[in-house]
C-alpha cells in the first residue's frame, strides 16, 4: 500500500506518485549512459556515468547504532557517492556523485508541479570524527520538456567546500555558455543548461555558471552528533510549468522565495522526449570519502485541468 501523504506533506490537488520505499524502488534508478555510439558504446565520455555511486534500498544500518530504519518504516532510498572528489572548481571526478532519477510524463493540463520528500544525509562511518564537512552538496531538480524547451528547475544545498562549512542554498539559473563550453569541450550532444549537476564552468565557492545563490539561503540543516543518527527533514519544491519558472522552496521550517520570474536555462527541445517529467535527487562528495543522501519517501503532485 502507498503511504498516506499527510503530516509533513502538503501536496497540490492531484497526486501523481506517492513513493514509500518500504514497498520497493518505485521506479527510481541510477542515471546510466545512452548507448547509441557504434558498437553499442556510450555516446560520449566527457562525463563518466559508469562509475557514479549506486542507488539502493537501505535499512540505514550503521556500525555502532545498528539498524536505524526510515522515518516511517524500515527502508529508505539511499543515494551514495564513491570515495572520490575533485576540487570545487573542476568537473566532478568519476564516482564523486550519486544520482537517482524517476522517469515520468506530464499529464494533460498540468500548470503547477510540486516535489516533496523527507531527506537525511550522512558520510561513511570509516574513520573517527563527525565528518559533516566531507559532504559538498545535495540537491534536487526536475527534467522537463514541453513543445519548445527542455529545462531543469532545481535547487542545490552547498554544505561545505574544501572542508569549510557553507550551509547555503542556490538554484539553477540561466547561463550564456555555449554548448561546447557547457560540456567541457564536447561538441554537439549536451545543450547548455542540461544536466546542471555536473556540467558548466565551476567556481571555487561551490557555485557553477548556471547557479544563483538565494539572498536568504543560509540554513543549518540537522546533522546529529554521530553518523548513526538520522533526522528526517521535509523538502518541497514548487514550479510553474506554464511560465517555466520557480514558485517556492521549503526545507524544514524555512521558506525560500525566488526572485520574480526566476527560471532555469531554457534549452531547445530534444527529439522524442516531449512531455518529460523526471524528478532527480543527487549528492556530492567534497573529499575522498563516501557520502549518502537518504529519501524516506517522495511525493509528486500537480495542479491544473487534468483529463
Amino acid at each position: 500500500m502507498p503511504f498516506s501523504p499527510t503530516g509533513y506533506f502538503d501536496p497540490l490537488p492531484r497526486i501523481l506518485v506517492a513513493d514509500d520505499f518500504d514497498h520497493g524502488m518505485n521506479g527510481w534508478l541510477d542515471l546510466r549512459p545512452n548507448f547509441v555510439a557504434p558498437g553499442f558504446r556510450e555516446h560520449s565520455d566527457d562525463i563518466d556515468l559508469i562509475h557514479w555511486g549506486p542507488t539502493m534500498l537501505s535499512s540505514a544500518t550503521f556500525a555502532f547504532g545498528g539498524t536505524h530504519g526510515s522515518a516511517n518504516g524500515t527502508y529508505s532510498l539511499k543515494i551514495s557517492s564513491r570515495a572520490a572528489a575533485a576540487p570545487p572548481d573542476q568537473p566532478p571526478a568519476p564516482g564523486s556523485m550519486g544520482l537517482a532519477i524517476k522517469r515520468l510524463a506530464v499529464p494533460p493540463g498540468v500548470r503547477r508541479l510540486r516535489v516533496e520528500a523527507l531527506v537525511a544525509y550522512k558520510v561513511e562511518q570509516d574513520r573517527p570524527g563527525l565528518g559533516v564537512n566531507d559532504l559538498r552538496a545535495f540537491g534536487m531538480f526536475v527534467d522537463l520538456q514541453d513543445g519548445e524547451h527542455r529545462y531543469m528547475p532545481g535547487v542545490r544545498y552547498v554544505n561545505a567546500v574544501e572542508g569549510s562549512p557553507v550551509r547555503r542554498w542556490q538554484y539553477y539559473s540561466p547561463t550564456t555558455a555555449t554548448d561546447e563550453e557547457w560540456s567541457y569541450g564536447a561538441d554537439g550532444w549536451h545543450k547548455a543548461g542540461i544536466d546542471p549537476q555536473w556540467f558548466g564552468e565551476r567556481a571555487a565557492d561551490g557555485s557553477t555558471v548556471a547557479t544563483t545563490w538565494f539572498d536568504d539561503g543560509e540554513q543549518h540543516l540537522i546533522y546529529n552528533e554521530s553518523d548513526d543518527k538520522l533526522n528526517w527533514t521535509p523538502f518541497s519544491l514548487t514550479v510553474d510549468l506554464t511560465r517555466r519558472c520557480y514558485e517556492e522552496l521549503r526545507v524544514g521550517g524555512k521558506v525560500l522565495r525566488f526572485p520574480d520570474g526566476a527560471h532555469p536555462t531554457l534549452a531547445p527541445a530534444y527529439d522524442d522526449i516531449q512531455g518529460l517529467l523526471n524528478p532527480v535527487f543527487f549528492v556530492e562528495a567534497d573529499t575522498d570519502r563516501r557520502v549518502s543522501l537518504f529519501l524516506d519517501s517522495v511525493l509528486v503532485s500537480a495542479e491544473g485541468e487534468l483529463a
